[in-house]
Parts: C-alpha cells; structure tokens; sequence
C-alpha cells in the first residue's frame, strides 16, 4: 500500500462523520436464514456509538445493518471526570437514530453496552437516564468483560494460536492474546491473557497533545508513557504472539487513507495489512498537520481528526512491543461479540 504524501489533502465531497455501512433493502430485509435470530447490538464508546443488526445462529454472523456515529462522548472527561451534558445528547440522538433502525429491521433483541468512558465518568446515571429516555438501556460493562467479547467478536471465521487482538479505543486499549480452534464443529476458544488499559485515542489527546499541531515534545511524551502503561502486558506473556489483529476507527481510518477512500468502504479495509513502516509513516505525515488539514485528508473521518495522531501512536507502541512487523486490521469487533455472546454472555 502506497502511503499519501503531506500534500495528498483536499475538500471532500462526502462527510463520513455518521457511516452507513448496510445491505440495500427494498422497505424491510428479508426475514433471518432458517435457524439464525436477527439481533441488534449497540456499543458506545468514548469516540463513536455504534449500531450493527445482525442474524446469528451462535457461530456465524451475516450482517444485516451497521451505523456508526462518531459522538465524541469522552471530550473533557480527562479534566472534569463526568461527561459533558453535550456529549451524552451526541449519544442520546445518535440512539435515538438506531431505535429507528431497529424497528425497522425485525429484530427479536437488542444488546446494549458502554465501554471506557461510562465507565469512567462520576455521572453515569445521569448518561443512562439519558439513554433509558429514548427506550435502550446500556449495560455498562467492565473492561474484562470488554477484552473477551472484542476477541470473540475479532476472531469470528478464524483459527490458529497467538492471536494478538488489539481493541484501540478513545478510552482504553483492550489486549488480548488467544488461540481458536475448530474440531467436529466445536469452536474453542483459549484466552492466554487479557487487560483493559485506560490508554486511548482521546485520553492520549487530552493529556498529551494540546498543540496543533503536537509539539515534538508533546509526541514523545505520550509515547513514553504509552510504552509504560503497555509494556508490563508484554513482558509478562508466556508465549509470543504470531499474528496482530487491530480493531476500531484508528486502524479502519489509517487503511482507508492508503487507500484512498472517497468513500468508505467497509469490504476494501476488513483484512487489510498495514505494515510498521505504514504506520510510521503515516503518524509522522497526520502529526505534522493541524487538524484543520487532517479534515481534508482523503480517506479521514474529519470527525476523527483530532484523535487520529494519538490513536496512531498508541497503535505504534502496540505494533513495537509485539515484536510483529504490522497489523491486520479487521472490521470484526466487539459488536460481533455482542451478537454472538448474547445478553446472557456479557457477566464478568
């Protein structure tokens, strides 16, 4: 994959702040193959609120509608420790929006979660006050809980040992290194080792990068204390990994901006291999520009802008510490784990 230049940045013509990522239907979808339920699942996390309607039969997932809304729930949670009033309406409407998907699509349940920074924040009740107004009722789940369901939901169709999934959040960081197998048509699933780490794309912006563009010294800064919340997870694995699979909009954005994209597109960047060089590379062109410019990058979410450099660090030190050459990126995450798991799935 060829990495843009510092100049590749120019109006676009879509905003991709809200991604529509479904089959096109003629009025309602088709009802669920024989033997599959249709279930929706939505997770909310630091950056986006995410939305996927799926059938499942427990082992596949055949995708049926998937939204994402970047909301930004997180802001100003590092100085104040509680949302914003403006940031838990980002999510309410963004919601609000989903409820509509789903009466619309024959769902027979609905599984909702919180991630980072619901979990973080001093006025949870009120967010979920919030939520329970326009009919959902998220269960805010702890970071375990999170670590097992992304690689669940990342190693969906996949077998092999040491995999190293990588969940890169704007709140917390999921790492898990696990194997699957398959046998008689059984699935075993073997977790090697899991943490939730509170280093993410927007904890790592409101900490460390409070110039645009960052200061050198603010980049190196955040590095360093990234290695060091990550590295004792490394040093202590008793087996090394052999592949890393990295999950969320840090990774899906860099592979859309090699790429290109225009528009985003789900098929093109599920799969696709970004390379420790890439990722440099493309850390050192995003930190050189303000975030007025990065909005202009084609392939970027402006809504991402100002959290894409801290993502892409974060994804670096990752990559460095796994002793890996890259990573795959995968559009498999935690709402197929929710899909998979079911309600009765989400217990610590």
């Amino acid at each position: 994959m060829r990495i843009p230049d510092a100049n590749h940045a120019r109006p676009r013509a879509d905003s991709i702040a809200v991604m529509n990522t479904a089959k096109r239907f003629q009025g309602s979808p088709p009802a669920p193959p024989q033997g599959f339920l249709r279930v929706a699942a939505i997770d909310i996390g630091t950056v986006t609120t995410r939305l996927l309607v799926a059938d499942t039969d427990g082992r596949e997932v055949g995708e049926v509608l998937r939204r994402t809304v970047v909301t930004h729930l997180g802001e100003g949670l590092h100085a104040t420790g509680a949302l914003s009033g403006a940031g838990i309406a980002r999510v309410a409407a963004a919601v609000a929006g989903f409820v509509t998907d789903i009466a619309g699509a024959g769902t027979a349940s609905v599984i909702a979660v919180a991630t980072s920074a619901a979990r973080d924040a001093s006025n949870g009740s009120a967010f979920l006050a919030a939520l329970a107004a326009v009919g959902v009722h998220p269960l805010i789940i702890a970071g375990p809980v999170e670590a097992r369901l992304s690689f669940a939901g990342a190693t969906t169709g996949l077998a092999g040992d040491g995999i190293l999934i990588a969940d890169l959040g704007g709140g917390s960081t999921e790492l898990v290194l696990g194997s699957v197998r398959e046998s008689g048509g059984a699935r075993e699933v073997r977790i090697a080792s899991g943490l939730s780490l509170d280093v993410g794309s927007r904890r790592v912006l409101d900490m460390f990068l409070h110039s645009d563009p960052p200061l050198p010294g603010e980049l190196e800064a955040a590095r360093d204390w990234a290695a060091v919340q990550m590295r004792p997870f490394f040093a202590a694995l008793r087996e090394r990994p052999q592949e890393l699979i990295t999950l969320a909009g840090t990774g899906t954005t860099l592979v859309s901006i090699v790429q290109g994209l225009e528009v985003y597109e789900p098929a093109k960047v599920h799969g696709s291999y970004l390379s420790a060089r890439e990722v440099a590379d493309l850390l050192a062109m995003l930190a050189a520009m303000d975030v007025a410019t990065r909005r202009r990058v084609v392939g970027m979410d402006p809504a991402r802008a100002d959290v894409i450099v801290a993502g892409a660090l974060i994804l670096e030190t990752i990559i460095e510490l796994s002793g890996l050459g890259g990573t795959t990126v995968s559009e498999h995450d935690i709402l197929y784990g929710l899909v998979l798991a079911g309600p009765d799935g989400l217990e610590d």
